[in-house]
């Protein structure tokens, strides 16, 4: 009998440690118990990667447990992390730099989209004799949220103009129905935002485009060469403190870019919540398809965007030193390189 109970303890220990070696790697792939992301607007097709990695449970996959938090503007999302309630931003790249001019460090880990996206359309109904930039002087602009990408994007189109951004109201509208809605009523004369909520408007001929980045030739027109957008960023003390939560992160938005890069638009609208349609579904297919070129296939963070990131912020505000910003800093693609193939 004891050898016999010996014999299947033996057993038992054999297969148990062949459990272990086979299971997958991502049962250990955490060292933190929960990790809070912090968005801004989650359902627009700028952060898809994201929502795209919760709905298809990549992020359990990867063994780590995520709570995402939405907020209306990436600014707010930013200052979630700062304050402490949430460890990870998902939002625009240009931030980490714009953090470091005021020694706070912050690092982008894996990218989600490769062109900002982000449209700036004037009002058909209170702009319907718009010329040009100039006549944007002393109008409501509204913007995702103060501060955000959206805020950066039409400041800098502004400038190139001739337009100070101090010339203009910006107010902020969120990034979904309520945007929408403050535009067709008239509330703002002009829009920097983006989709679902600019193709929505465009159907309904309530804006006319001034500037596109929805496509990366456009994108490079605007900017002079690739501009890094939605991405994972995070305090440099986390992502040393929690390397393998960071790599599950990554694993799983490398994983949801490359499901979208095959994806039909089917299969994204049967993948994200109905709220994200606008209701609209047809629309947001047809979104979808427009702007799946700006999206990364492969979470890369391109160096030479991030030259051109710094350009970009450095050319529509007077008061950032470029000189003073080491680059290298704000982005890493090793985790990247480290994702299963």
């Amino acid at each position: 009998m004891r050898r016999s109970f010996l014999s299947m303890s033996v057993k038992c220990g054999v297969l148990g440690l062949l459990a272990a070696l086979l299971a997958p790697s991502a049962m250990a792939a955490s060292d933190k118990d929960k990790v809070t992301i912090a968005v801004g607007g989650k359902g627009l097709f700028y952060y898809l990667p994201l929502t795209i990695a919760e709905q298809r449970g990549y992020f359990k996959e990867e063994g780590v447990n995520v709570e995402i938090i939405d907020f209306a503007g990436g600014s707010k999302a930013l200052q979630a992390v700062v304050g402490g309630s949430a460890d990870v931003v998902s939002g625009a790249y240009e931030h980490t730099i714009k953090l470091q001019s005021k020694k706070q460090y912050f690092t982008a880990f894996v990218q989600q989209a490769r062109a900002p996206q982000i449209v700036l359309a004037v009002s058909t109904k209170t702009m319907a004799n718009y010329k040009g930039i100039a006549d944007l002087k002393g109008k409501k602009i509204g913007v995702t949220a103060p501060g955000s990408s959206t805020n950066m994007v039409a400041s800098f189109v502004l400038d190139a103009g001739g337009v100070k951004p101090s010339d203009v109201s910006f107010i902020g509208v969120g990034a979904g129905a309520g945007a929408v809605a403050a535009m067709k009523s008239g509330q703002i004369d002009a829009i920097s935002n983006l989709d679902p909520v600019i193709s929505t408007l465009e159907k309904d001929g309530a804006i006319k485009v001034v500037t596109d980045t929805r496509k990366m030739d456009a994108t490079r027109k605007v900017f002079g060469g690739d501009m890094p957008a939605g991405s994972l960023y995070a305090p440099e003390d986390f992502i040393k403190k929690y390397p393998k939560a960071t790599q599950a992160l990554t694993n799983a938005i490398v994983k949801a870019n490359r499901w979208i890069a095959k994806a039909s638009a089917d299969d994204v609208l049967k993948a994200v919540p109905a709220s994200y349609h606008l209701g609209d579904p047809a629309l947001y297919k047809a979104t979808f398809l427009n702007v799946k070129e700006a999206m990364s296939p492969d979470g890369v963070i391109s160096p030479s965007g991030a030259e051109t990131a710094l350009k970009a912020l450095a050319a529509f505000d007077p008061k950032f030193d470029p000189k003073t910003i080491e680059l290298k800093r704000t982005y890493t693609n090793q985790f990247v390189e480290k994702a299963p193939k």
